[in-house]
């Protein structure tokens, strides 16, 4: 059976707890082998190499240590295919996502190389005769990272390559449902050359590791996905010990569909979104709010496409839908199910785990569509994390607006439209961090800001060049050449 360790200065090590969790996949119920599980004394070695580390690493000019990243994105792009079959081994996605994924930690690898050469700051006039001011980036210092197990390589190259280029150090905590393309990830960053101490895993549950990462006191900044109740609860605890918090907490996201939709597209955007990775994504379009005037069209059409989906093994090309992480996952989709039923929605299709066909070992939920749905009903405004969607209908684009907006996320939303209008009106008013024009609620590029508003989190961003306002300080800089005293604001007047 493989056995999957630590990484801490640069070795693999287990942990001094001797413990190790089984891994499994939650298509087949196989067993892929067993991981470390580590010890808060796991966690402070791993912060006293990052420290270490980071000493030297952030005076290393940013070009310099960027050329590292472009040798990770060459690594990560040979070994595409591998890595994709590991994911969707551990994950359940369907291949055709996993190498999706794996391509946006290739093109993120680039991105943030570039980002070597434009770590940029700003030059501007003093108030002052020979009197020179500029602003300069400069790292934080130890990055701790806790990331989820449904995007499980992109999550965190959006995370550790920003922190890299920057300067700092990092201890990562990866899901313990996706331990296995983690080490996978941290080898190619070994084989890159990065240097030994900047980048350490530390496997081990929320209670214990994650714990120990956010309690830390030498960790300076945390950057945490996943749920909101989690969120709030390191938000509170980092926050009292004035660290940097970044965080990403899920969402409850809505496609609009407008009378004058074009229907086909719209039941493409939404097949996708609401089914794509089994509804296991933040930005999974849990909410179809659509105009009265067409909702029984978009019902019959949306109830025909989910007919045809195929579940299985996400290893299996035909399939369209793979299982959901775990058994607790799938119960918890299917209480939200039966809360559903109670508070009077009606159930379209769906509804139901899957036992049959050769799928009994898995973890599998039928995709589930009800209508009828009312804003305030529970389906309508919690996050399920699974392939449940909801028809809501209305009469007007402001009173889609209203509902969109109506629920504690901000993530992602979506509006399916002919008018230009409506389209820009939709855009200025709808509440979240990404919105979408005549497309899904998914489905983000790695050059733009991710990230939401209200629940969703708590301002910051990953991904794009807002990436960087995390994981790096502002320093100002004033040099006087005068040769005597100039005191700002007073000698100046």
């Amino acid at each position: 059976m493989k056995r999957y360790l630590n990484y801490i200065n640069g070795e693999w090590v287990e942990s001094a707890s001797g413990r190790f969790a089984v891994n499994t996949n939650p298509a087949t119920g196989e067993v892929l082998g067993e991981v470390t599980q580590s010890t808060r004394e796991d966690v402070d070695r791993a912060v006293q190499a990052a420290k270490q580390a980071q000493k030297s690493w952030r005076l290393v000019p940013a070009p310099e240590r960027a050329e590292i990243l472009y040798k990770v994105g060459e690594l990560l792009k040979e070994r595409k295919e591998e890595l994709a079959q590991i994911l969707t081994q551990e994950m359940g996605k369907v291949i055709e996502e996993a190498r999706g994924e794996v391509q946006e930690a290739i093109d993120m690898a680039y991105y943030m190389a570039g980002e070597g050469r434009r770590l940029f700051g700003d030059t501007v006039p003093s108030e002052l005769r020979n009197k020179f001011a500029m602003s300069v980036r400069v790292p934080v210092g130890i990055a701790g990272f806790i990331t989820p197990w449904n995007f499980p390589i992109a999550i965190i190259s959006w995370k550790s390559l920003p922190a890299l280029v920057s300067g700092n150090a990092i201890v990562w905590k990866p899901a313990s449902e996706t331990p296995f393309i983690a080490a996978e990830f941290v080898r190619i960053y070994e084989q890159a050359g990065l240097p030994k101490g900047l980048m350490n895993l530390v496997y081990g549950s929320g209670s214990v590791v994650g714990n120990a990462i956010v309690d830390h006191p030498e960790i300076d900044l945390i950057s945490f996905t996943g749920s909101n109740e989690v969120g709030r609860q390191i938000n509170e605890r980092a926050g009292g010990m004035l660290k940097r918090t970044s965080l990403e907490m899920g969402g409850k996201n809505a496609v609009t569909v407008l009378e004058d939709a074009d229907l086909d597209l719209a039941v493409n955007g939404i097949i996708w979104s609401a089914y794509g990775t089994s509804g296991q994504r933040c930005t999974a379009c849990s909410r179809i709010i659509v105009h009265e005037a067409v909702k029984d069209e978009l019902e019959r059409r949306l109830l025909e496409r989910i007919a045809q989906l195929k579940l299985g093994n996400g290893l299996d090309e035909s399939v369209d839908v793979g299982p959901v992480i775990n058994r607790s996952s799938l119960e918890k989709i299917d209480e939200y199910v039966k809360i559903g039923l109670d508070e009077g929605a009606k159930l379209l299709c769906g509804g139901r785990i899957v036992t049959e066909d050769g799928l009994e070992k898995g973890n599998f939920y039928a995709p589930t569509l009800f209508t009828d749905v009312k804003p305030d009903m529970r389906i309508a405004r919690e996050e399920i994390f699974g392939p449940v969607a909801s028809i809501i209908p209305v009469k007007s684009l402001e009173e889609a607006i209203e509902v969109n907006n109506s629920v504690e996320f901000g993530l992602s939303s979506s509006i399916f439209t002919r008018d230009i209008n409506r389209a820009f009106q939709a855009m200025q008013d709808l509440d979240t961090g990404i919105v979408y024009v005549n497309a899904g609620t998914t489905g983000a590029e790695i050059h733009l800001p991710f990230g939401g508003t209200k629940g969703t989190g708590n301002g910051h961003r990953d991904s794009g060049v807002a990436a960087l306002d995390v994981y790096t300080e502002w320093k100002s800089i004033y040099v006087d050449y005068s040769g005597k005293l100039q005191r700002a604001q007073i000698d100046n007047y």
